[in-house]
């Protein structure tokens, strides 16, 4: 289903009543039938690390979350039976499914959750997540079954940041975290870093039915078309994440089920505002005036989609989203002349560094053309997405195109890649203003407190953010109709494969 920018889905309020999941500890007789996936090569496996759909999907059928986010975006118990919030916001008590064990057949227990997320949030360790949870003042366990988090200031947002990807437990005390020793409903059975990584039922999985095959083949590939080809050959079942000529490409072919739904994932250009010619404000916002966003969406996604606001706070997010925050229209001249101010009257020319995943070649390509007009000359660098996140280059280089994921809530996006010193702060951005209004928003118990600060937000990004967001992009998925159980989330990796069964 195609979507617009005039969109107004809502983010459902946050859900702080009891979440319960079934905890039966039966096996899953039922389980039967291979399940190929056929998705990009995984480079991290600890779940601490990881960041590609590809990752997020293995962690995710190897490990459990002890909170996850549900179909709708509203948190839900996953290894939590159900939770308890103080009046002030600031203690959180969880209750734990009993009888759960790791693979190495040892229990679950509350210590592996406070080990977990003291791992998580330790500094030290530079993980991605210990800003995250620098909020956390501390973590206890209240016996085997009962762990309480406090905070140090109130965080409306506190369980989604729980479900957040890499918020996989572990077993306490864990010396090799790439070990695959979770509670999940599958096991690794081998890995082959080049090939595929196979998996087999977990026969004590806790959900009562679950998983719904006996063994899944998570099979590696470089190249999207070979996926695609991989399904229609029926040498692979599912396949996740595509270029929109793909996806309509397997439109009514025979013995294939596609799926598209609406996210807030989107392709973010981003220009390092550090050092030169990102640290002069100007260049920026020529390369804003020089994009066309009605011609991407429609060149690149084809329509389906939102047209961006150069702000990760998207349409999905209902309220949060502010309508009037819309980037200046195109401009071309005015680029020209702002280039020139800054010392660019000749030309700027810089490589764009960009995945190969999805439609981001291809926005590439258009930028080249439509940037080319203004006296913006791109040279491409199309990497392999494995390449492009590994070791952290797209960190560093100057501009580059980088796909995010759909997450339930916005002030993720802030607190990990716009706020000053943030882990993932990929342009290198710093502005007090926006720093303290991205506080505001993600502390405030004020829901109209909240809004306005987002609103705020989305204002000042498009005046003087180094990003251009010039799209919310769906997500896409298909799978033989020899399957049933397949729902796909807006962050592909999140897909739960325990659900799905053979016919």
């Amino acid at each position: 289903m195609k979507f617009s920018n005039k969109l107004t889905q809502k983010v459902l309020p946050l859900m702080l009543a009891v979440a319960f999941i079934l905890a039966a500890c039966a096996p899953a007789a039922d389980a039967s039938g291979i399940l190929r996936v056929a998705i990009q090569p995984i480079v991290q496996t600890d779940p601490a690390l990881i960041s590609s759909d590809a990752e997020v999907l293995v962690a995710n059928s190897v490990y459990d979350y002890l909170v996850d986010v549900d179909l709708e975006s509203n948190p839900v118990g996953r290894l939590a039976s159900g939770w308890e919030v103080s009046d002030d916001g600031l203690t959180y008590t969880f209750s734990l499914v009993e009888g759960v064990t790791f693979h190495d057949g040892s229990d679950f227990n509350a210590e592996d959750v406070v080990w977990t997320f003291d791992r998580l949030r330790d500094p030290a360790l530079e993980f991605a997540t210990s800003s995250l949870y620098a909020n956390i003042a501390s973590i206890e366990a209240n016996g085997d079954y009962e762990v309480i988090f406090t905070l140090t200031d109130p965080n409306p947002f506190f369980l989604y940041d729980l479900s957040d990807n890499h918020a996989l437990v572990l077993s306490a005390g864990t010396e090799d975290a790439t070990d695959f020793n979770g509670t999940g409903p599958f096991m690794v059975e081998s890995y082959s870093p080049e090939d595929r990584i196979t998996l087999t039922a977990n026969p004590d999985y806790f959900v009562e039915g679950q998983p719904g095959v006996e063994t899944v083949e998570i099979i590696f590939f470089t190249d999207e078309n070979a996926m695609v080809d991989a399904l229609r050959g029926g040498q692979a079942d599912l396949v996740m994440r595509m270029s929109t000529p793909l996806f309509e490409s397997l439109d009514g072919v025979e013995g294939i089920e596609t799926t598209d739904i609406p996210t807030n994932g989107f392709d973010l250009i981003r220009l390092r505002s550090d050092r030169q010619p990102g640290s002069d404000p100007r260049v920026i916002q020529a390369m804003k005036l020089a994009t066309d966003r009605e011609a991407i969406l429609e060149l690149v996604q084809q329509g389906y989609g939102a047209i961006g606001n150069d702000s990760p706070i998207g349409p999905l997010y209902g309220s949060y989203n502010d309508e009037s925050a819309t980037p200046p229209a195109r401009d071309v001249e005015a680029a020209k002349a702002l280039l020139a101010e800054a010392g660019y009257a000749d030309g700027l020319d810089l490589t764009i560094h960009v995945p190969n995943s999805g439609g981001r070649p291809d926005l590439a390509a258009v930028l080249q053309s439509q940037w080319a007009e203004a006296g913006i000359n791109l040279e491409i660098s199309v990497e392999p997405e494995e390449v492009y996140y590994g070791e952290d280059g797209w960190l560093e280089v100057d501009l580059g195109i980088t796909g995010w994921g759909s997450r339930p809530y916005p002030q993720f996006y802030l607190d990990v890649m716009l706020v000053s010193g943030a882990q993932w702060n990929e342009s290198h951005f710093g502005d007090a203003e926006f720093d303290g209004l991205a506080a505001t928003a993600g502390s405030t118990l004020d829901e109209d407190e909240r809004i306005e600060a987002y609103s705020q937000i989305q204002q000042l990004l498009i005046e003087r953010g180094p990003v251009i967001i010039p799209y919310y992009f769906p997500q896409f998925g298909a799978i033989s109709d020899d399957f049933t159980g397949f729902n796909l989330e807006a962050f592909a990796g999140r897909t739960d494969l325990q659900t799905i069964t053979l016919k």
